[in-house]
């Protein structure tokens, strides 16, 4: 899959925060953590830091008018000034922002465009238009995660968003979080307690296969299907498919409802291989795993590559992911590589 890569970012450069789904960032009892975010993004990687206009006009306003969501997705696109666009946080509904979307707008200004969970949902508009954007961070909450943003994060938005450089192999981290602080400001100094992480797992497969990176959060994915967002089939052949579950924890039968649905339409016949998050919290840890086992079985798909546990998604810290980048699974050497860059020069 050909999608056009963005320019990398420099210091310096003029980057917006976009309330796409729930827009909490402009409420009263949290815009400290947004503006937490705003100060890390600015300190830590030299940006320069807009809000567009409907930013921070807080969850009610904003839940009322998916089209001031829209319109300020397109604005951020078609703004020069503008060189990436990053989301504030994920939410449930941005899906409504369908009817008002202009692909046109994001083909011909094609920039970074950074987020997760209900975030998938642009994603896809990136995708349909031909652009790559990045399975990655939210502004409120790995960018103003207590205390500092992790290591392994930071890691990978300077190695993904700052350089031109293939991005080569990506490590699990070593250690990580699904621990819930509430975002009140008495706890903005309260550390989340760190577990030792064991790694990837390769649950199957014995070669060495490459595909274009695909995927999202699997429940928002849902919300996706049968919509024109959806790419179909065909172009999802020779995809390496990339899934992680929410912070919703939905059931092992669900995970298999969806997983079957994705073998009826023919596309998990046609993936170069299956990668899958952490579960957050790792809950239904080894229930998941079952459950795609089950399913890959029921296809007789014994030889389809299959990784779990990788360090993407809910939970933290957390890679960044290329929509449509070159991956590389090596079941021998047990490796995930992106064998792309994510931006040009």
């Amino acid at each position: 899959m050909n999608l056009i890569k963005p320019r990398k970012l420099h210091k310096g450069d003029t980057v917006a925060t976009v309330s796409l789904s729930w827009g909490g960032a402009g409420d009263v009892h949290l815009l400290w953590r947004y503006n937490l975010g705003k100060q890390r993004l600015q300190e830590q990687f030299g940006l320069n830091v807009v809000e567009m206009p409907n930013t921070l006009k807080g969850s009610d306003y904003l839940y009322n008018h998916p089209e001031k969501r829209a319109e300020d997705l397109m604005n951020a696109f078609s703004d020069p000034t503008v060189k990436a666009i990053f989301s504030c946080i994920g939410g449930d509904e941005s899906i409504r922002m369908l009817p008002y979307i202009d692909y046109e707008i994001l083909r011909k200004n094609p920039k970074i465009f950074v987020g997760y969970s209900d975030t998938t949902i642009t994603h896809l508009m990136c995708y349909k238009a031909g652009i790559s954007s990045f399975y990655g961070a939210s502004v409120l909450a790995e960018l103003a995660e207590n205390n500092q943003i992790y290591d392994y994060t930071s890691h990978w938005i300077k190695t993904v968003l700052f350089s031109e450089q293939p991005i080569g192999e990506v490590f699990a981290c070593e250690d990580w979080t699904g621990e819930r602080v509430e975002w009140s400001i008495e706890n903005a100094q309260v550390s989340k307690q760190l577990k030792k992480n064991q790694g990837y797992e390769f649950l199957q497969g014995n070669s060495v296969v490459q595909g274009h990176l695909f995927g999202g959060c699997i429940e928002v994915l849902e919300m996706a299907k049968g919509t024109e967002l959806w790419p179909g089939t065909q172009n999802l052949k020779d995809a390496v498919l990339f899934f992680e579950t929410s912070e919703d924890m939905p059931s092992p039968t669900y995970l298999e409802y969806w997983l079957r649905n994705y073998a009826s339409q023919g596309i998990l016949q046609n993936a170069k291989a299956l990668i899958f998050g952490k579960p957050y919290q790792e809950r239904f840890y080894d229930e998941y795993k079952r459950s795609i086992k089950k399913i890959i079985a029921e296809l007789n798909l014994y030889d389809l590559p299959i990784v779990y546990n990788m360090s993407f998604g809910h939970n933290e810290p957390m890679c960044i992911l290329p929509y449509g980048a070159t991956a590389e699974i090596d079941c021998i050497k047990k490796t995930f590589t992106i064998l792309d860059s994510g931006v040009c020069s």
